[in-house]
């Protein structure tokens, strides 16, 4: 609940103002059983019309002012949750933003997604209720006691009994309910990480005909899922029929006792009825808090667990240049001896598994405007290399320098605004064309009609009849695999980056196209340093330097020339492709 009040104190005088206005739609609420009273005692015997309508008017406007102070209450308290729910939903959106790799593994994309989303709803159902029953229903609860003990002492020990035991038992209750709400939360993330794997592989899943195998997958996360938030939801729901219970045997107590007491003519027949009313105001007060203590352990689960994004503090400092390495020779682009293994990653601190070291002692050297091609089987680490370069992980060991410096020196946007960037699987938004290209960058058309033209992809763009206004669809579902390639690669191209990467950015065009791609690039990027991890030999055999890789380590490392000669799993690889092309 911490950080439900260190979001709320930004609009505390607003909560504040809410609050007054409920607890005084609560007193005007509470003061018309005691007018019925007077008005049934006192005004009627006088048999006179006139106090009796004055009175009735009297009873009239302030039932209708109840109901408009507690209506401007609702509508400030609605509006004050909107307010600090989209300042956690903010807080939270750039915090993930900003996690490390490793952060990033260790709480999961679907663990992110339910705390964004049913989390900062559950905070912002607690921040309307704490201005709205948090008031009211103790208002109603401490109030009717206070004014029945003004009005029958007796009466009101029947109150003064019931009262003290079911607060005692939601207690006792919500003590146990808070753990199993946050049980509920975690199941949650079970039921999104499996929507969001069928979702995305729905393609795959119906080729295989395995809809009924993921149904049943799903099914069972969902049972796991309802079957928690139904034992919270039981014992939580435990004082509802013993509040109903006891209300049930109280109002017939206080009929009972009242009419020996109105027998007896120790109170007035108006006392019973305002007393039954209390009697009712103060049971819902009661049974309002036992839904208080409901939304707090529901919510009090979920702020902890925004709390642990937001609380988690960076594993990725930026080092001074006296702290950091120092490359031991020239370079725009160096890996000296780099081993890099999650087990270091707090990734797997957290989660306490153990991986096998991915890298293993990989060093390369490229000049500003040298190009360099990785190859290699699948899960051998060419993609960990991108990741360090980038400093989305940090080595374990070793050096990553980039234009003279460790890249743990940058400031973040300073290291990735040297970069233009297409990765396997890379996100086309739903938007249209030129801003997926631009993508919240100041370039000019000038400069988005020679990324275009760059990436091959300005004559499917011409044959759109919105050209570049053309709104591509959720993951670009109503582009081609090509088309999407191709705008990606324009969108890295746009900036006319100085570290241009192409990681298996190509698979899915034709060989002539991917030669015009190359082609483009060696002749309008020559500045820019390229590295390209690729599955063909022919996309990468005119870089500059390539690659080889198996199992993390580096088995090959020259030209194409080089390597057809020194490196024979390469000379494999190589006759294997182009004997397939002959």
């Amino acid at each position: 609940m911490k950080l439900i009040w260190r979001y709320m104190r930004t609009y505390s005088q607003r909560i504040a103002g809410s609050m007054t206005i409920k607890l005084l739609g609560a007193v005007t609420e509470l003061m018309i059983p005691y007018i019925l009273e007077h008005l049934i005692d006192e005004v009627v015997p006088l048999g006179q019309l006139g106090p009796v309508v004055g009175w009735g008017l009297l009873m009239i406007f302030t039932a209708l002012l109840t109901r408009q102070l507690n209506v401007w209450a609702n509508r400030v308290a609605i509006d004050n949750a909107h307010r600090v729910s989209y300042d956690v939903r903010q807080a939270l959106f750039a915090k993930t933003a900003n996690l490390s790799g490793a952060q990033f593994d260790a709480f999961g994309l679907p663990s992110l997604i339910s705390r964004m989303t049913s989390d900062s709803y559950n905070v912002q159902s607690c921040v309307q209720s704490l201005q709205t029953m948090c008031v009211r229903m103790p208002m109603m609860l401490l109030g009717g006691i206070a004014v029945t003990l003004a009005m029958d002492a007796a009466l009101s020990a029947i109150l003064c009994v019931i009262v003290p035991i079911l607060i005692a038992v939601i207690l006792c209750v919500s003590y146990y309910g808070i753990p199993l709400y946050r049980k509920v939360q975690e199941r949650l993330d079970d039921v999104v990480r499996i929507m969001r794997e069928d979702i995305t592989g729905i393609r795959v899943v119906k080729a295989l005909s395995k809809t009924e195998y993921e149904k049943t997958r799903f099914g069972g996360s969902s049972d796991a899922m309802t079957r928690s938030d139904i034992k919270a939801s039981t014992i939580m729901a435990i004082p509802g029929p013993l509040m109903q219970m006891c209300l049930n045997i109280g109002l017939t107590l206080v009929v009972w006792l009242g009419a020996q007491r109105v027998y007896n003519g120790q109170v007035k027949p108006g006392v019973i009825l305002a007393f039954l009313t209390y009697f009712n105001m103060v049971m819902q007060g009661v049974m309002g808090i036992n839904r208080i203590f409901i939304m707090i352990s529901k919510a009090s689960a979920s702020a902890n667990r925004i709390g642990q994004v937001l609380d988690t503090e960076p594993d990725q400092r930026v080092l001074s240049l006296q702290e950091a390495r120092q490359p031991s020779g020239e370079g725009f682009i160096r890996f000296e001896h780099v081993n890099f293994s999650y087990n270091a990653s707090s990734h797997n601190a957290m989660a306490g598994e153990e991986r096998e070291q991915c890298l293993y002692d990989i060093s390369f050297t490229l000049r500003r405007g040298e190009s360099l091609g990785i190859i290699g089987p699948t899960g051998c680490g060419k993609t960990t290399i991108v990741n360090l370069l980038m400093r989305f992980y940090d080595v374990t060991d070793g050096g990553v320098f980039v234009d003279g410096r460790d890249v743990r020196t940058y400031e973040k946007d300073e290291l990735h605004r040297k970069f233009g960037v297409v990765f396997q699987n890379d996100m086309v938004f739903f938007n249209t064309l030129r801003e997926n290209i631009r993508f919240g960058r100041n370039l000019d058309e000038a400069d988005l009609m020679r990324a275009l033209e760059d990436a091959v992809a300005a004559e499917y763009v011409d044959s759109l009849e919105e050209g570049l206004d053309y709104r591509a669809d959720i993951k670009g579902a109503n582009l081609s695999g090509g088309q999407k390639q191709r705008l990606l690669i324009s969108r890295a191209l746009a900036a006319n980056p100085e570290i241009l990467i192409l990681d298996d950015s190509s698979s899915a065009l034709d060989y002539k196209t991917d030669a015009a791609l190359r082609k483009a690039i060696f002749e309008h990027h020559r500045d820019s340093t390229t590295i390209m991890v690729a599955q063909r030999v022919s996309s990468i055999q005119a870089m500059t330097h390539i690659l080889v890789m198996d199992n993390g380590r580096c088995i090959g490392y020259g030209s194409h020339e080089e390597l057809i000669k020194t490196c024979p799993e390469y000379l494999e690889i190589y006759q294997a492709q182009m004997g397939a092309l002959a």
